[in-house]
């Protein structure tokens, strides 16, 4: 079993344990049912998440470089809060509506960041609700921490801060993930604009390389042409040079 391979198999049960966490996530956070089946689901999927996360890094190859470069993985593990992020991973199938390799790059990143700030803004407005809810804080309802979180994420400041250690914590997170998301619309625009003038560049040596290489196919046919005219002209038993 190759790591490629592992990962191949495990990239829709693990998608869905995502979709199901957020779900059961959600409803406990929501409802309050208090010792309910969610609590149940949300540790099957961190077992399932945490054995995802064993198995890679025994078969990564080096795995001590795998380990260094996937601290998301890790992330994901340790703090449930990140576990929805592996939703992610289903913006990629929109990839189909574009129709050349940049252009389908470009679409996955728009649609990548869009997913994400969006993925972002109600995943850290349930943990803040979860954290402020029944305490002196002016967070007590889903709408507010929906507005505080889309707040720190769209101005990157601390409007309405959390009273909580763990709801400023999630507000530090989004404000940085905002900050993220700028950083990779901004990296992408300039690939983007790289590659139209690289596209330009092989379109135009492609039609001068066409041009001269038929520019030489007529010069050798004119030199042809001009020996036979020549050959007949002269008379018979003299060569031309």
């Amino acid at each position: 079993m190759t790591q490629a391979r592992w990962q191949k198999l495990t990239e829709w049960p693990l998608t869905i344990a995502a979709v199901v966490f957020l779900a059961a996530y959600s409803y406990e956070v929501i409802a309050e049912p208090g010792g309910s089946v969610a609590e149940v689901i949300i540790a099957a999927t961190w077992v399932a998440f945490a054995a995802d996360y064993v198995v890679n890094l025994v078969l990564a190859r080096p795995r001590w470089r795998w380990f260094y470069t996937h601290l998301l993985d890790l992330a994901i593990v340790v703090l449930p809060m990140l576990r929805p992020l592996r939703l992610l991973r289903l913006v990629t199938l929109l990839a189909i509506l574009n129709r050349t390799a940049g252009a389908a790059f470009r679409g996955r990143v728009i649609i990548y960041a869009a997913g994400a700030s969006t993925l972002l803004v109600y995943v850290a407005g349930l943990a803040v609700l979860d954290a402020e809810r029944g305490g002196d804080g002016s967070i007590q309802t889903l709408g507010q921490a929906l507005w505080r979180a889309f707040a720190a994420i769209t101005t990157i400041t601390t409007v309405g801060f959390p009273a909580t250690y763990t709801g400023q914590l999630v507000a530090v997170g989004v404000m940085i993930g905002g900050i993220a998301l700028i950083g990779v619309v901004a990296a992408t625009l300039a690939s983007w604009i790289v590659e139209r003038v690289e596209q330009k560049e092989a379109v135009t040596e492609a039609i001068t390389s066409a041009h001269i290489e038929a520019l030489t196919t007529e010069t050798s046919s004119l030199r042809k042409l001009i020996e036979v005219k020549v050959s007949e002209t002269l008379p018979d038993g003299a060569s031309s040079r």
